[in-house]
C-alpha cells in the first residue's frame, strides 16, 4: 500500500473534462488517498485527517497517515476474526470523544475461545502513536453466521444521540428478519460504553434479544446515515429485484419474510404479513445494482448535490446520489460519470472537511480510497 500524492492530475482530468453535467450539477474532482487494499469494508476519519480502514478478508485495522507517509496496519489481532465469504472485518465507527477516550468500534466475524463463532461488535482502544488496538470489551455477541458466510454485513454508526446503531444482516436464516428473538435482519441500538440496550428502544423493558432492536424485518443491511435533520436512514441488498433506501422508524417492521426455507422469490417488503409493514423510500426494481455503504453530503460547494445521501454501488459500479425533499421522498438520483471508472464501491464516509471518502472492492489487492469533492 502507498499514498498517492493529493493532487493527481491525470484524474482531475477525467472529472473536469467529461460530458457537461446537467444544468445545475458540480464537476467533481477525484484523488486516490490510498491503494494496494484488498476489501476495504469501511473507512473512518480520526481527529487531525489519519484514516482508519478495515480489510474485510485480510482483517485488518490499516491506518492512512493524513501527510506525508506509507499506511499500515495496526498490532490487531487478526487470527481472531472469522472470515469467509461475506464476513470477516466489517463494519467501523470513531468515537465522537476520540480525542479523549481513544475508543473505536467494529464489528466482525469473531472466533471464541472455545473454537465457536459469531458477530459481533468490539470495542478498542488506540495508543497514543496510532500503532496498536486494545480490545477494550465486545459490546454485543451473538449475531447469527452463515455456514457460507452470506448476509454476515455490519454497517455502525455512531448516532447523533449518542447510540451506537448496528445494522445487520439475515445471515440466510429464514426466521431471523421476522424474529424479535434473532438479532439477524435488524438495526439495532445500544449503550457505546456499556453495550447495554438503548432504554428508547421499542421493546427495551422486554427479555432478551428484543431489548436491542430498533427494526426488523431486513435482508442484509449494507448502509446506514443520518441527515441533518436526525432521520436515520438503512440500504439493504435485494434478491434478484428491488434493493431498497429505507427510512428508519422506531419499531417498524419492513417486511422481509423468506421463511419456509430461505425462498429468496419472496417481495423485499412482504405485505401479507400481519401487521403492517413500510415500504421502500427508493428500490432498484429489476435487476438489483447491489448499493452498499452511504453518507449524506453536505457544504454549499456541492451545489445541487448538497444534501443528497450518496451511495456506493458494487454491482454497477457507480456513485448513486439520491435526492430526498423535507419528507423523505426522493426526487431524483444522479450517478456522475466520472466516479464510474473505479469497479466497485463499497463504502462511503463524509469527511470533516465536506469531502467523501470511498472505498473500492475489487479484490486481489488493487483496491482504492478515495477523496471526492467539488472541482
Amino acid at each position: 500500500m502507498r499514498v498517492r500524492p493529493a493532487v493527481l492530475p491525470v484524474l482531475v482530468l477525467v472529472a473536469t473534462l467529461l460530458a457537461p453535467a446537467p444544468a445545475g450539477a458540480v464537476a467533481l474532482r477525484v484523488d486516490v488517498v490510498a491503494d494496494g487494499l484488498d476489501h476495504p469494508w469501511d473507512v473512518a476519519e480520526l481527529p487531525g485527517g489519519d484514516l482508519l480502514v478495515t480489510q474485510r478478508d485480510r482483517s485488518t485495522l490499516t491506518l492512512v497517515p493524513a501527510g506525508p507517509g506509507t499506511p499500515r496496519d495496526l498490532d490487531f489481532p487478526s487470527s481472531r476474526v472469522w472470515r469467509l465469504g461475506e464476513t470477516g472485518l466489517l463494519g467501523l465507527a470513531v468515537d465522537p470523544a476520540f480525542a479523549t477516550n481513544r475508543r473505536v468500534y467494529t464489528c466482525s466475524g469473531w472466533l471464541a475461545n472455545d473454537g465457536s463463532r459469531d458477530i459481533r461488535v468490539n470495542a478498542w482502544t488506540l495508543d497514543t502513536a496510532l500503532s496498536a488496538a486494545t480490545l477494550a470489551s465486545p459490546l454485543l455477541t451473538g449475531l447469527p453466521t452463515s455456514p457460507t458466510g452470506r448476509h454476515g454485513g455490519c454497517r455502525l454508526v455512531v448516532a447523533r444521540d449518542g447510540s451506537l446503531l448496528v445494522g445487520t444482516g439475515d445471515a440466510t436464516r429464514s426466521r431471523a428478519p421476522q424474529s424479535r428473538r434473532s438479532l439477524g435482519g435488524k438495526v439495532l441500538r445500544l449503550d457505546r460504553f456499556t453495550g447495554r440496550p438503548d432504554p428508547r428502544n421499542p421493546w427495551a423493558d422486554r427479555k432478551g434479544k428484543r431489548r436491542y432492536l430498533l427494526t426488523y424485518g431486513h435482508r442484509n443491511v449494507q448502509g446506514l446515515a443520518q441527515r441533518a435533520d436526525g432521520t436515520r436512514w438503512s440500504v439493504e441488498h435485494g434478491t434478484d429485484r428491488d434493493d431498497e433506501i429505507n427510512l428508519l422508524r422506531r419499531g417498524r417492521n419492513y417486511g422481509w419474510n423468506p421463511g419456509p426455507g430461505y425462498d429468496e422469490t419472496r417481495p423485499m417488503t412482504d405485505q401479507r404479513l400481519p401487521g403492517r409493514q413500510h415500504a421502500a423510500r427508493w428500490r432498484s426494481g429489476y435487476p438489483t445494482i447491489a448499493p452498499s455503504g452511504a453518507a449524506f453530503v453536505t457544504g454549499p460547494g456541492w451545489g445541487r448535490l448538497d444534501g443528497c445521501l450518496a451511495v456506493a454501488v458494487l454491482k454497477r459500479q457507480r456513485l448513486l446520489f439520491v435526492k430526498l425533499d423535507d419528507r423523505g421522498r426522493v426526487r431524483w438520483t444522479r450517478a456522475p460519470r466520472e466516479l464510474r471508472g473505479y469497479g466497485r464501491l463499497r463504502d462511503v464516509t463524509a469527511a470533516s472537511d465536506g469531502a467523501l471518502l470511498v472505498t473500492t472492492d475489487n479484490g486481489d489487492g488493487r483496491d482504492l480510497v478515495l477523496r471526492i469533492r467539488p472541482a
